[in-house]
């Protein structure tokens, strides 16, 4: 099995603070919550994934994965969720974008590097750091598809086009396959004319993109990775929780529309 029948996807923002590791995070435990078995990538050096999910590695990262010391299945870490396994960051990640630059394989070390673990897994979801770095390349090589979180605030659309140029550069020159999969609106405030406004934006410009699904400001949100928990384990029952689910059955929905693709799951929320 290879990234054609197991679904890559990278979430990824050359912004931060744009709520780009808690979609990872709460999407892939919706997942795992479904009967979908699934693996998280943190392929951020500051490892806010890793520590979202209350891992704290022991040995080695995803750091060893790609400089090509260790496998994939040396590597993978279990979170306290079924269906929910982790590659994990350090902080020695950051030396990867120039210990790499050199190499002849540098822009598909990662796919190189899960191909052997795929047929383990429905979906493989990589969260990538903020930048458009080596890193972020790596995982739109390995993908099929990429998730932009947009926050609902001024200047939102502000670099997406540069984002949309770079996965075109991507797409021609290295992955044929890689397609702007969806745009995620967050920090929603329904209070407000801007949030609206942005969403408006946003709907103009990527109509066939936009999820539906808006996640809300929350502050469950944010206290959720502190006790290495996701928003479902943390407080399954608040909005931020409900607008994850939403938008993970929305997910599913896309992804049986655009590639045809089911999975035998089954709902526990």
């Amino acid at each position: 099995m290879n990234k054609k029948s197991t679904p890559i996807f990278a979430i990824a923002n050359q912004k931060g603070g744009v709520g780009k590791t808690t979609t990872a995070v709460n999407v892939s435990s919706y997942l795992a919550g479904r009967g979908v078995r699934t693996l998280l990538v943190d392929l951020d050096p500051q490892g806010n994934a890793t520590s979202s999910l209350g891992v704290e590695p022991q040995g080695a990262t995803l750091y060893d994965l790609l400089s090509g010391e260790e496998l994939a299945k040396e590597v993978i870490h279990l979170t306290s969720q079924t269906g929910l396994d982790l590659l994990p960051a350090s902080r020695d990640l950051a030396a990867a974008e120039v210990e790499f630059a050199s190499l002849p394989d540098r822009d598909k070390r990662l796919e190189i590097a899960l191909e052997p673990i795929l047929n383990n897994y429905d979906i493989v979801i990589i969260d990538c750091p903020p930048s458009l770095g080596l890193l972020t390349i790596n995982a739109m090589s390995s993908s099929r598809g990429l998730i932009v979180p947009i926050q609902c605030e001024y200047l939102a659309l502000e670099g997406l086009g540069h984002l949309v140029s770079t996965i075109q550069l991507v797409k021609s020159r290295i992955n044929p396959t890689l397609e702007l999969f969806g745009i995620v609106m967050t920090m929603f405030d329904s209070r407000t004319r801007l949030s609206k406004q942005v969403v408006e934006e946003v709907q103009k410009h990527y109509p066939n993109k936009l999820f539906r699904t808006l996640i809300p400001r929350s502050v469950y949100l944010s206290e959720a990775p502190s006790y290495g928990q996701s928003i479902f384990e943390y407080y399954p029952s608040s909005k931020a929780a409900l607008a994850y689910s939403s938008l993970g059955e929305e997910f599913l929905d896309r992804i049986k529309q655009v590639y045809g693709l089911a999975f035998d799951s089954k709902p526990d929320r």
